[in-house]
């Protein structure tokens, strides 16, 4: 005898009538417990030290026990790469085209100019955009296949003007070994061809430390030579391995499960609330899909169509434990500007605005990954072809921090330009600072300069 399918239980907080601080409203808009995860950072930290001791050897032990493949050198070799690209299909290789050219057009328009000022005669400060030397991006592998985070790595790494690009992805036992044949051909069309089968925290710490070179029975085994960031989505295991090595190379940042916040009233669609929210929920059972809104009506309107829509849905059981989770749910606020003032303290990855005037909405918003405004905006817009990038703030981290872009993989660089007159002009100055400072030699420094 079968058991009965799970029941959608997409539950709601009602917020109406109740005053509340930021920080009460950050402990009441659903998420996930934040995980400890000290067994995975223990798992991490073995990993590291394996990798680091044991090269590609422990790479080659990692991948069959992960992967259940057998590598000797994780390096994707060139014609793979051509012939991944040889056999895409025609529609998804016109549509990854379309995806680079406006996330070009977007990343080249956001790189920041050099400034110099002059605080004084004979004096410049100029702050120089400089691109780090090296990038590794990782992308996923898992429940689905992600050609489109190869983009998004890929691009705006391109229009920083970084000179070496890597990429890893976690080898597939169906297709030889080697990464998902359209992640392949996805890197192919950007020009990149330094692709590696690794997958999960080896991918993070192989391009963090290196890999050195060395012989076997076989031959060379060419080096994996460290990087300066590390960029790209990825499961608690990725995140953790980011964490740890973060000093020892830039991140961008740790990735949690994604998430989709939608503030809408009642002039929303419900059938397309309820489709953003089943489109968020596909991802992975811990994603969250959090629906704002001053319209009880509008509530049940949408729980009606998700569970209509859930039926149909691919990934059934999937998107109804995302929707049944602690992290998912309607909140239900006074008004729109309560609305607003919940979303900010929710500071979703994803925060789509379905309200009258939605664009002035969205001009009021402080934190959010990304703001997608009306109903022709739709988050899947983002992940493939708006030109905006879809790599993003999650768990709340977007009330600091922003989207992969172009400044994640340039320096700011600044350069100081003094002549002896334009020092002169300040030297009294540095001395009284640097004697409150009892620091002493800070001014002598100066002083010595015009004996």
């Amino acid at each position: 005898m079968t058991s009965p399918a799970p029941a959608l239980d997409f539950r709601t907080i009602d917020l109406r009538g109740g005053s509340f601080s930021l920080a009460e409203l950050r402990a009441i808009v659903p998420r996930l417990e934040a995980d400890q995860g000290s067994a995975v950072e223990d798992t991490v930290r073995g990993i590291i030290a394996d990798v680091r001791s044991g090269g590609f050897a422990a790479l080659s032990l990692l991948a069959e026990k992960f992967d259940g493949v057998v590598q000797r050198h994780p390096r994707v070799p060139a014609p793979a790469i051509a012939d991944a690209l040889a056999s895409l299909d025609a529609g998804v290789r016109t549509a990854l085209e379309e995806s680079i050219r406006r996330a070009r057009v977007f990343a080249e328009a956001q790189r920041p100019g050099d400034v110099t000022v002059r605080p004084g005669d004979g004096a410049t400060v100029t702050q120089r955009w400089v691109p780090v030397r090296r990038v590794g991006l990782y992308v996923p592998g898992g429940l689905a296949v992600y050609p489109s985070s190869v983009v998004m790595n890929v691009v705006p790494a391109q229009a920083a003007g970084v000179g070496s690009i890597a990429l890893a992805s976690p080898p597939q036992k169906d297709n030889g070994g080697l990464p998902h044949p359209t992640i392949l051909a996805a890197a192919a069309l950007l020009g990149i061809d330094e692709v590696y089968a690794i997958g999960g925290a080896q991918a993070v710490i192989s391009f963090a430390y290196g890999i050195p070179a060395r012989e076997d029975a076989m031959g060379a085994l060419p080096a994996i030579e460290p990087v300066d960031v590390v960029t790209g989505p990825g499961n608690i295991f990725v995140a953790t391995a980011k964490r740890l090595v973060k000093g020892v190379v830039g991140i961008d940042a740790e990735a949690g499960p994604t998430e989709i916040a939608i503030l809408a009233d009642a002039t929303a669609r419900p059938e397309l609330v309820a489709a953003d929210l089943i489109s968020q929920a596909e991802h992975d059972t811990r994603a969250g899909s959090v629906l704002v809104t001053d319209s009880p009506e509008l509530v049940e309107a949408v729980r009606e169509h998700l569970a209509a829509q859930v039926e149909g849905t691919k990934h059934r059981e999937r998107v109804l434990a995302a929707l049944s989770g602690r992290q998912s749910g309607a909140v239900l606020v006074d008004d729109v500007d309560a609305g607003i003032a919940v979303c900010d303290a929710y500071a979703a990855e994803h925060l789509e605005i379905m309200t009258a005037a939605p664009g002035a909405v969205a001009a009021r918003i402080q934190n959010a990954g990304a703001i997608f405004v009306g109903a022709y905006s739709p988050v899947s817009l983002g992940d493939y072809s708006a030109g905006s990038n879809h790599v993003l703030p999650t768990s709340g981290t977007a009330v600091f921090s922003s989207g992969l872009n172009v400044t994640t993989f340039l320096k700011a660089v600044q350069v100081i330009d003094y002549s002896e007159g334009a020092l002169a002009e300040v030297a009294g100055h540095i001395r009284s600072l640097a004697d409150a400072e009892d620091l002493p030699a800070h001014g002598d420094a100066v002083d010595r300069r015009f004996r």
